[in-house]
């Protein structure tokens, strides 16, 4: 298949691009290479991509109408897997217009491509901020989350509408997938693994919000590709399910892809510390506005759907990016 993969040089878009790339499939990625965090993080990893011969980079930016509305008309695509988004639930506190151009005028603009170029599947990122401040554990797509806590939680409540109203006039299947608290080598900086690594050594204390009382569902990151190889192969059809908070009579689905076995902040830093061989200084603190003290991954409907349950243990996980870390970062 020809794919686009937008946000192509993030931290999932990367990893997703190497796994089609590896299966055979043709792809176009494009990302704007913004600086929320270092530039020079993406370029590496868009370095390991180059060498392939059926992948092909545009730095581009999914706010830009007219450059999209180009990109879909001069090259025809099977599917699109929208991960472009300004990411962070506490940047969106101080940055609001910034997640207004990229999850919805960008989201709108990746909807009208995949309409008019006759994409047969837009597979996108939604997110387990969604939940908000459902208290039911685990969550469930068949939740209400009509209470979102941050303005990035709710643009991308905003996405799984916009893709419902598509699917639904257009015939458009598309498939939202609720990422939990994803982590691994290649990752993001502003997320926990890098805080607490980078922090730890250099014997430096790690801000450990709501004094430690949290919980989080981390899903490694080849169990996130997984889940999204095995959703692209699959697309909605109309019909045959009836209207829910999950699933539509539209070819439109949501998906939970979370680990299942959510883990206590404190035992999340006990794993850091033994894989690093470092004491952890702790920097106690409240609750960060837009946060949520529990997040836990309800993924029946994901198994039902393509057979996947992710499945790999944290410790795997976190020596596995301190691993990268260290041989990266040359620490």
């Amino acid at each position: 298949m020809r794919i686009l993969v937008t946000g192509a040089a993030g931290f999932i878009g990367a990893a997703l691009c190497e796994r089609l790339l590896a299966r055979g499939d043709a792809v176009v990625g494009i990302d704007n290479l913004n600086d929320y965090y270092e530039v020079s993080l993406k370029e590496a990893r868009l370095a390991r991509l180059a060498p392939h011969a059926n992948f092909e980079f545009r730095r581009l930016d999914i706010a830009d109408r007219e450059a999209m509305k180009r990109l879909f008309a001069e090259t025809p695509f099977d599917v699109v897997v929208n991960l472009a988004a300004q990411a962070g639930v506490r940047y969106s506190v101080s940055h609001p217009e910034k997640y207004i151009d990229a999850n919805l005028v960008g989201f709108g603009n990746v909807l009208e491509g995949c309409r008019h170029g006759g994409v047969k599947h837009l597979v996108y990122a939604s997110t387990s901020s969604v939940y908000g401040l459902n208290s039911k554990l685990p969550f469930s797509e068949h939740d209400n989350v009509d209470h979102p806590v941050s303005l990035y939680a709710a643009t991308k409540k905003a996405n799984e509408l916009m893709a419902h109203t598509y699917a639904h006039l257009f015939d458009l299947p598309c498939t939202g997938l609720r990422f939990f608290t994803v982590y691994g080598p290649w990752g993001r900086p502003d997320m926990s693994p890098f805080l607490f690594v980078r922090a730890m050594l250099a014997g430096e204390p790690i801000k450990v919000f709501n004094y430690g009382r949290m919980r989080r569902d981390f899903t490694y990151i080849d169990d996130i590709v997984e889940g999204v190889v095995r959703v692209i192969d699959r697309p909605p059809v109309r019909g045959g399910r009836p209207d829910t908070p999950a699933a539509s009579s539209a070819p439109w689905r949501v998906y939970n892809i979370g680990n299942n076995r959510p883990v206590d902040l404190m035992r999340y830093i006990e794993v850091f510390e033994r894989c690093l061989g470092v004491k952890a200084k702790l920097e106690l603190l409240p609750m960060q506005p837009g946060d949520v003290e529990a997040t836990a991954a309800d993924i029946e409907l994901l198994d039902e759907a393509v057979g996947f349950r992710p499945n790999t243990p944290l410790e795997e996980g976190v020596r596995r990016f301190v691993e990268w870390y260290r041989a990266y970062y040359r620490v």
